[in-house]
């Protein structure tokens, strides 16, 4: 077997293992998971990394989600040691760089569920860039621990 073919060989068995990563030219998404909460429960939030492919600064300015009645995006903000959550009109991504929306800091927050989230299902979600460009994400449902309270 040539030297070419078993690079080539090789590559694609780690494109196999590669986790799954949706690309809206030039933003990646990888790794997008949905908060699961109690049946009844009316909010829930999606976490991912959002990775900028080029050399020009871009945001998420919207989000889109039938698993909810209104979606957001959110940060929180300490005020006076007491966390809170607040909306917000953008989520920059830097030229070739990588912000991450994780519990506790950045975040698109789901308002008024349509259904339960939990552990196992799928979250649909559309994203929309400030460049126009649109990106639909499927979220996995998995259980996410809180982090403590601050004192």
């Amino acid at each position: 077997m040539s030297s070419s073919r078993v690079r080539c060989l090789f590559a694609a068995g780690l494109f196999a293992l590669a986790p799954t990563v949706w690309a809206a030219d030039p933003v990646a998404v990888s790794d997008p998971y949905a908060r699961a909460v109690p049946p009844g429960q009316p909010n829930s939030a999606v976490f991912m990394t959002l990775t900028n492919q080029s050399d020009q600064a871009r945001a998420l300015v919207a989000a889109t989600s039938p698993a909810a009645k209104t979606v957001e995006l959110h940060t929180h903000t300490n005020d006076g040691g007491v966390m809170r959550m607040r909306r917000i009109e953008r989520i920059e991504v830097p030229a070739g760089g990588s912000v991450q929306l994780k519990p506790g800091g950045l975040h698109v927050m789901l308002i008024g569920l349509t259904g339960d989230l939990t552990p196992g299902g799928q979250v649909a979600l559309g994203l929309t860039f400030d460049d126009g460009s649109q990106l639909q994400v499927q979220a996995p449902v998995r259980t996410v621990a809180t982090a403590p309270a601050a004192h």
